[in-house]
């Protein structure tokens, strides 16, 4: 049976409702900014003028290192991962200015007992490594897909994770996976920057 992504609700990121991301998740941009020097914590919203600044390549750079942590807590070695490094999405507050970093991606290729233990390993792992679980368990949509987001409470970022295996709701699953989406807070692109050309 093959899930269908419009059942997907949309992810909960820093206590804000967000729907951004790509490849496995439509994205529209996102409703709030972080400012980690002047918040009271990493997700503290703030106005649009409190953004930090910057650069697109640091900020990519910095949701590389987020993916990585998350890919080192899950520590399914033989598993196959997608290949697409992070991309940027405007926020719809300001978007000749201000954007976000989202990375979306995958393990799979292992037995759905492996993609289980590694979903269960960055359940127990997160919170040791700074991570907050704000939602755990089935989600809404009509295959009941188990379903994680955890807030980082040193960085502005938040992890969505999903288990897309077999299961009395969803049936049988074509392709076992683990779903990650990662996604930052809103930046402010350094002054000259064009965000129609970053991708």
């Amino acid at each position: 049976m093959t899930r269908r992504l419009s059942d997907r609700p949309r992810l909960h990121r820093l206590g804000v409702a967000v729907a951004c991301g790509l490849i496995f998740l439509t994205g529209t941009g996102c409703s709030s900014t972080m400012d980690h020097d002047e918040a009271s914590g990493p997700g503290h919203e703030t106005s649009g003028s409190k953004a930090t600044t910057l650069d697109v390549g640091k900020a990519k750079d910095k949701a590389k290192a987020v993916s990585s942590q998350i890919y080192e807590l899950i520590d399914i070695r033989k598993g196959k991962v997608t290949q697409p490094g992070p991309s940027i999405a405007t926020c719809d507050q300001d978007p000749d200015h201000l954007y976000q970093t989202v990375h979306a991606w995958s393990v799979y290729g292992v037995s759905e007992d492996e993609l289980k233990a590694g979903f269960q390993r960055l359940k127990e792992g997160l919170p040791g490594k700074g991570w907050k679980i704000v939602q755990y368990g089935p989600n809404k949509s009509k295959d009941r897909t188990l379903e994680m987001t955890a807030d980082s409470r040193t960085e502005p970022f938040s992890v969505n994770a999903e288990l897309w295996v077999s299961s009395p709701t969803a049936g049988h699953e074509k392709e076992p996976k683990i779903l990650v989406n990662v996604e930052s807070g809103c930046w402010r692109a350094p002054k000259g920057t064009d965000l129609n050309t970053e991708y």
